[in-house]
């Protein structure tokens, strides 16, 4: 067993380890300094932060709609025509690309309701 084989995964869990550590370490250091400040408490609170996860499930079914259409007229243009798998890829994702902006605005316009 090489070197790499351990050094690499303990390396891998110590930068995941310093990113969290250094999030949480700065948001706890930001809200000590708002409160000695005398800042207002309710910028803690979630707010409309609450149902984010309803943007997230609206933009993942944009973007896989996106990619099913993608697939689907790939699969289209590589029976009737001769271009190559290049031209397969390229509506794959312009397709997936129209799916994200689609979800953009759709979620644009739930959040500003």
């Amino acid at each position: 067993m090489g070197a790499e084989e351990i050094i690499i995964p303990l390396a891998f869990f110590g930068v995941i380890f310093g990113i969290v550590y250094l999030f949480f370490s700065t948001r706890n250091k930001e809200r000590l300094a708002l409160i000695e400040k005398g800042a207002d408490a309710s910028i803690f609170n979630l707010g409309k932060r609450g149902s984010s996860w309803k943007i997230i499930i609206l933009n993942l079914a944009f973007l896989s709609m996106g990619i099913g259409a993608g697939a689907f007229l790939a699969s289209l243009i590589d029976t009737y025509s001769n271009l190559g798998d290049g031209a397969m890829a390229a509506v794959i994702f312009f397709m997936a690309g129209v799916g994200l902006y689609v979800g953009f605005t759709q979620t644009k316009k739930w959040t500003e309701e």
